[in-house]
């Protein structure tokens, strides 16, 4: 009979997750620590939001440490990844979670707005690839937190962020054969309609339109994440996964 091999979780890990003070990213950094792994995660604002998440890993006996970074600058998103290199030692997993939904037609949605949109939810991204993949550990992991907008623009005013998603899927797809020769892998995650402070309210509106009767909560993204970034994931990349409750089923 074959010895039964025990899962090592993610000890011995160095995560970053940019945007992981709240909501979906706060729950990812959560999931990291508690899986085992040393985790890093960035905030826009509210310091002391994060200094309390960083305490409260800690006390659990995990290890966190978290960084202000703009998410629309290239220079901030690549000081992120060097404190979290010099803090851990080394870089296994990143997650780009950072991200702004800004709603408008196209005729009401200003060039400002679009422009900080692209910004933040496609240049961030490629930025964060970018600066992470030379440092992350060969057989590393990344995941992106994209959105099932990018399968379906269900309402008007959606369309540009939307557009925003379905780029950060398409440079995924990219990304993830230009990093295969070092078994870097690299998935997106596209949530639907998620419980946070942000939807709050929104309950009533959206769960007439998803199958399964309900919102997502953050813990679900949280898991797929886990998986995504666990060595048993090895062999998925370029791969985008919608958890919406069937939305655009």
């Amino acid at each position: 009979m074959e010895q039964e091999l025990k899962d090592p979780g993610l000890k011995g890990r160095a995560a970053l997750v940019l945007g992981g003070s709240r909501g979906i990213g706060a729950a990812i950094v959560e999931r990291l620590a508690r899986d085992g792994a040393r985790v890093a995660f960035t905030y826009a604002s509210s310091p002391d939001h994060a200094a309390a998440r960083v305490a409260a890993i800690q006390a659990a006996g995990g290890e966190a440490a978290a960084f202000q970074a703009d998410s629309a600058d290239a220079d901030q998103i690549k000081a992120a990844v060097d404190q979290a290199v010099e803090r851990f030692g080394r870089l296994d997993i990143l997650v780009v979670n950072a991200g702004v939904l800004t709603m408008g037609t196209v005729e009401q949605l200003s060039i400002a707005d679009f422009d900080r949109l692209v910004a933040v939810n496609v240049r961030g991204v490629f930025a964060a690839i970018h600066h992470a993949a030379p440092r992350l550990a060969d057989g590393g992991r990344i995941v992106t937190i994209g959105s099932n907008s990018a399968e379906r623009v269900a309402f008007a005013g959606g369309g540009s962020y939307a557009m925003s998603k379905a780029a950060v899927a398409t440079l995924v797809r990219g990304a993830a054969i230009d990093l295969a020769p070092r078994r870097i892998t690299v998935n997106n995650v596209q949530p639907g309609p998620t419980a946070t402070d942000m939807t709050s309210g929104l309950d009533e509106l959206v769960k007439p339109l998803i199958p399964l009767g309900r919102m997502g909560e953050t813990r679900e993204v949280a898991g797929l994440v886990s998986y995504l970034v666990r060595e048993e994931a090895g062999f998925m990349t370029g791969a985008s996964l919608t958890i919406d409750g069937g939305y655009v089923a």
